[in-house]
């Protein structure tokens, strides 16, 4: 027993590992449209059978099945959710500068502020609320998930003015949300200023790529 249970914790042990550093895209062949739901049959999987396992304490072979069918199940299920809907927002959205990505537990809509917002300016341009607006639609279609939405800019000028600008920022995107049907309970704001860039501040491509909002939603536990 004493064995089966070192099994099971490292067999969880890894699962939770793989969740948190393996890229989506390397379990599974970009081509497949399903790669996220078998991703996550397959993490749910090996997280339930070792939380089964360890519930079930008489019987761990048992409950390490039981544990990983559920698991997979619910895994699948929140994958399957996140690969339908960056599907259905990709066809959705006219802008082309609005970037959608699935990043395995969750879709990642990227708003470049040069699409979305003049300079120093936190109200959204009209030509972008359209797109906001399908985007808030859509969340209504898909109601079990939570709703982050998060500002950001590149470090040109002084980090308290960015601060509060991605915090404005972040905060105009989730009123036009809200205004199209998502429960402000599902929605929370946060404004990082310029201290998560996804490009180099060294140069102008860079300091563009820096300059966004990203609206990221979060699949709830269960579907």
């Amino acid at each position: 027993m004493t064995i089966s249970k070192f099994v099971l914790s490292a067999g969880l042990s890894s699962a939770l590992f793989l969740g948190a550093c393996t890229d989506p895209g390397t379990l599974n062949l970009p081509s497949d449209p399903n790669q996220n739901a078998k991703q996550g049959a397959l993490l749910g999987g090996l997280v339930g059978a070792g939380v089964g396992a360890i519930a079930n304490n008489s019987n761990p072979g048992l409950g390490a099945l039981a544990g990983a069918a559920v698991g997979a199940a619910g895994g699948g299920l929140i994958g399957n959710q996140l690969d339908r809907q960056a599907a259905e927002l990709r066809q959705q959205l006219a802008n082309q500068g609005i970037t959608v990505t699935n990043a395995g537990d969750r879709l990642i809509v990227t708003v470049p502020n040069d699409i979305s917002f003049d300079t120093d300016s936190a109200t959204v341009r009209p030509a972008l609320r359209s797109d906001l607006a399908r985007v808030g639609q859509n969340l209504v279609n898909y109601p079990n998930s939570n709703v982050q939405v998060v500002g950001h800019t590149d470090s040109d000028g002084e980090a308290s003015y960015n601060q509060a600008l991605s915090e404005r920022r972040a905060q105009s995107v989730a009123d036009i949300l809200q205004a199209n049907g998502v429960s402000s309970a599902r929605i929370s704001t946060i404004g990082l200023g310029e201290n998560r860039p996804a490009a180099s501040n060294l140069t102008p491509e860079g300091k563009a790529r820096n300059r966004r909002v990203d609206i990221e939603i979060i699949p709830n536990g269960s579907v």
